[in-house]
C-alpha cells in the first residue's frame, strides 16, 4: 500500500522533502479517486503528522486544505490550534469553521490569528464584533479595509475608542460612507486629545494650553460635523455630545453664533426634554417669549444668558433665522452685534463671557480675512488683467514690430 511507503520512507526523510510529500498526499485525498480504505489510511497518516516535529509539514497540510470543503474537519480543526504560522491559512480561507469557531480564535489574543481572521473572504458582523472588542490594532485596520466585512455602528464605535488616535485607522473609518456623525465626532475627539497629549508632552505648549486650543478646534470641527450632517442624525449627534460630557454652554454658543440653529435647537430639546417641535417654535418667537424658561430648563449657565438673548435677538433683526447658507463658521457679524449689546452690561458676570466672544470675533475675522485672500488669488488666477484693463492686441502688434 502506498501510504504504508509513505510512512517508511518519512522517517528518515529531511524536513523540505517531508513538507512536499505531505502536501501531494493532501491533494490527492482530495482530488484522486482513492478507495474507500486508501482514504482511510491518507488520513490517518495526515493525522499522525499533525505531531510532526517541522512546522514546514504541517504548513504544507494548512495550505493544502485552506480553502477547500472537503478536507477532514479533525485536521483542519487541529492545525487551527497550532502555531500562528500554520494556523493563518486556515483561520484565513477555510469553510469548515463556525462564527463561534472564528469568535473563540479571537478571544486568544494573538495578533497573527486575528489579522488572518479579519481578512476572511465573507465576515459576519457577529466576528467583526470580536474583532472590534479585543482585536490587535492591525487586526481592526484589516477589518475597516476588508469590503466583505459586515460591520455594525457598534462595532465602529468600539474602534474608536480603542484605536482612534491611530492616525491610519482614522483615515480608513473616515473613508467610510457608512460612519455615522457620532462616530464622526468622537474620531474628532479622539484626534485632538492626541495633539494636545503630544504637544504637551514634546513641551511646545503647556498642558493646559494646549488642552484649551485643542478643544477650541474640536467644538469647531462638531459644529462642522452637525451642519454636514442629515437631520436623523442630528440627534444621536447631540446624546453622543451630551454622554461625552462634550454639550457644553460654549459649543451651544458657538453653534448659535454659527447661525446652526438646527444644533441649537436640538440641543435645548435634549437639555430641557421637550419637543423639537415646541423648542424650535420658543425660538423663533420674535417677541422672545419663553426663551429665558427654556434656557434656565436646559441648566445653561444664568451668566451667559444676555449673549444667547442678544445673539438670537440679532439674528432676527438681520434674517439669519431664514438664512440657509454656511453653518459651520463663526457669523462676524453677529458676534459684534452681541458684543456691543452685552459691554454696557456689568462687568462682574459678563467679562469672562466678552473675552470669549471677543477670540470668537478675532476666529470670525481671520476666517474672513482668509476667504478674502482665498478670493483675490483666485480671480488673479483666471486673468492677470482686469476685465477693463486687458491689454488690446494692437499693443503687443506694436512691441513686436519695435522689437524687430
Amino acid at each position: 500500500m502506498i501510504v504504508r511507503q509513505f510512512l517508511h520512507w518519512l522517517r528518515t526523510a529531511p524536513p523540505c522533502e517531508r513538507a512536499e510529500a505531505t502536501s501531494a498526499l493532501a491533494r490527492a485525498y482530495l482530488y484522486s479517486d482513492l478507495t474507500e480504505n486508501d482514504r482511510a489510511a491518507a488520513e490517518g497518516a495526515m493525522i499522525m503528522l499533525l505531531d510532526d516535529p517541522s512546522p514546514l509539514v504541517r504548513q504544507a497540510l494548512a495550505e493544502a486544505f485552506a480553502s477547500s470543503e472537503a478536507a477532514p474537519p479533525t485536521i483542519v480543526h487541529a492545525l487551527a490550534s497550532d502555531q500562528p504560522d500554520v494556523a493563518s491559512p486556515l483561520l484565513e480561507r477555510s469553510p469548515l469553521f463556525l462564527d463561534t469557531d472564528l469568535i473563540d480564535a479571537c478571544a486568544s489574543g494573538d495578533a497573527a490569528r486575528q489579522v488572518a481572521i479579519a481578512g476572511r473572504s465573507h465576515l459576519p458582523c457577529s466576528v467583526t464584533a470580536a474583532i472590534a472588542e479585543v482585536g490587535c490594532a492591525e487586526a481592526c485596520l484589516v477589518v475597516l479595509e476588508n469590503p466583505n466585512a459586515e460591520l455594525v455602528p457598534f462595532s465602529l464605535d468600539r474602534i474608536v475608542a480603542r484605536y482612534g488616535h491611530l492616525a491610519v485607522i482614522r483615515a480608513a473609518l473616515l473613508t467610510r460612507d457608512d460612519l455615522s456623525a457620532p462616530t464622526r465626532q468622537a474620531l474628532v475627539a479622539k484626534l485632538s486629545q492626541t495633539l494636545a497629549d503630544f504637544v504637551a508632552s514634546r513641551e511646545w505648549l503647556s498642558g493646559d494650553r494646549a488642552q484649551k486650543i485643542t478643544k477650541e478646534a474640536c467644538e469647531k470641527a462638531t459644529v462642522t460635523v452637525a451642519a454636514g450632517s442629515d437631520s436623523g442624525e442630528l440627534r444621536p449627534l447631540i446624546r453622543h455630545l451630551r454622554d461625552s460630557g462634550q454639550l457644553t454652554s460654549g459649543l451651544v454658543l458657538r453653534a448659535l453664533l454659527c447661525g446652526n440653529l438646527a444644533m441649537f435647537e436640538e440641543a435645548l430639546s435634549e437639555l430641557t426634554g421637550m419637543s423639537l417641535p415646541r423648542v424650535v417654535g420658543i425660538v423663533h418667537d420674535r417677541k422672545g417669549f419663553g426663551f429665558h424658561a427654556i434656557y434656565d430648563k436646559a441648566g445653561l449657565p444664568a451668566s451667559a444668558y444676555p449673549l444667547f438673548r442678544e445673539a438670537l435677538i440679532a439674528m432676527r433683526e438681520d434674517g439669519f433665522m431664514s438664512e440657509h447658507g454656511d453653518a459651520t463658521k463663526l457669523k462676524r457679524r453677529i458676534i459684534e452685534r452681541v458684543l456691543t449689546s452685552c459691554e454696557s452690561a456689568a462687568l462682574d458676570d459678563v467679562e469672562p463671557l466678552l473675552t470669549l466672544l471677543r477670540r470668537y470675533d478675532a476666529e470670525a475675522a481671520r476666517e474672513e480675512a482668509r476667504m478674502f485672500c482665498e478670493d483675490l488669488v483666485a480671480d488673479a488666477a483666471v486673468s492677470p488683467f482686469g476685465e477693463d484693463d486687458r491689454a488690446p492686441v494692437h499693443y503687443y502688434e506694436e512691441e513686436e514690430q519695435a522689437a524687430a
